[in-house]
C-alpha cells in the first residue's frame, strides 16, 4: 500500500495564509453588514466640535459617522445672522443627507438639536433608520422651543443669545473640558426658538425612536414621558448631566452603538 505524501513546509505555510486570508476576508464582509452611519446633531450654543469624543469610539468600532455644524455656531459662527430660523438648521442636516447620500442613518440630536431632528424627519424620513433625542426637546406640530422652556434674553440687538452660562452649566465640571469648552460656546440665533416646527400625522410609524434623559430639567423631563407615551425606547444617563457627549463619552457611545 502506498503512503500519503507528506506536505513540505512551504506547503503548510502556504496552505495555512490562505485558511487566514479567508477568514479575515469572511470577517469583513460580517463587519461591513453591521456598519451603521450616525448622523450626530448638537445643540443650541454649541457646534459639531462637541461630538468630538464620542465620534472617536464609534468610528473606533468601524461605524460611519458625521458630525455637521448648524449655521451661525461652531466654525460658522462667521455665518450668525438675524434671519437663521429653526428652517435654516433643519436644511443644513436634510443637505448632508443628500449631497453625502446616506441612508440608514441613526440621527441622534442633543438638547435644542430635537427640534431640528424632527423636522428632518418630516423632510428625510426615509433615509432615516433610528431617530435618538438625547436630553432633547421632543416637539409637537406647530410648537417652538418657546412652547417649553423659558427664552433666555437676547444681546442689545434683539436677536442674539449668549450661552446661559459657562460650560458648568451644561453640567460640565471637569477641569480640561471646561478649558475646551469654553472658547468654543457661542451666541444662538433667536429665531430659531420662536420659529415652530411643521409635522403632518406620523406616517414612518416603522422608525425606531428612543429618548436619553440625562438631566431631570422640566422640560426634558416632560419630553421624555412623552416619548414612553408615543412608545419609545427610554433611556437614563443621570451621571452624564446635559451634556453627556462631553462628559460621558464612553458611556453615551456604548448606548448607541447597542441602539443602533
Amino acid at each position: 500500500m502506498s503512503r500519503s505524501p507528506r506536505l513540505t513546509r512551504r506547503q503548510m505555510l502556504m496552505a495555512m495564509a490562505v485558511f487566514t486570508l479567508g477568514g479575515v476576508a469572511k470577517g469583513s464582509v460580517i463587519n461591513r453588514a453591521k456598519k451603521s452611519t450616525f448622523v450626530l446633531v448638537h445643540g443650541a450654543w454649541h457646534g459639531g466640535w462637541c461630538w468630538k469624543k464620542v465620534t472617536t469610539l464609534l468610528r473606533a468600532a468601524g461605524h460611519e459617522v458625521f458630525t455637521p455644524t448648524l449655521t451661525g455656531l461652531g466654525e460658522r459662527a462667521h455665518l450668525l445672522n438675524p434671519q437663521i430660523d429653526l428652517s435654516t438648521h433643519v436644511q443644513d442636516i436634510t443637505a448632508v443627507l443628500e449631497y453625502e447620500d446616506l441612508n440608514n442613518v441613526v440621527l441622534v440630536g442633543h438638547s435644542y438639536g430635537g427640534m431640528v431632528i424632527a423636522g428632518v424627519e418630516e423632510k428625510s424620513g426615509a433615509r432615516l433608520a433610528h431617530l435618538v433625542y438625547l436630553d432633547a426637546f421632543l416637539p409637537e406640530n406647530g410648537k417652538a422651543v418657546k412652547d417649553y422652556a423659558p427664552l433666555l434674553p437676547t444681546r442689545d440687538d434683539g436677536w442674539r443669545v449668549p450661552p446661559p452660562g459657562p460650560p458648568s452649566a451644561f453640567g460640565v465640571t471637569d477641569e480640561r473640558d471646561v478649558v475646551w469648552m469654553t472658547p468654543r460656546l457661542g451666541d444662538h440665533p433667536h429665531k430659531t426658538f420662536t420659529q415652530p416646527v411643521q409635522l403632518s400625522e406620523d406616517k414612518n410609524r416603522t422608525l425606531a425612536k428612543t429618548f436619553i434623559q440625562c438631566t431631570k430639567a422640566p422640560f426634558f423631563a416632560e419630553a421624555g414621558e412623552r416619548a414612553r407615551q408615543r412608545g419609545f425606547r427610554y433611556r437614563e444617563l443621570f451621571s452624564a448631566g446635559h451634556d453627556a457627549m462631553v462628559t460621558k463619552p464612553k458611556e453615551l457611545a456604548k448606548m448607541l452603538l447597542e441602539l443602533a
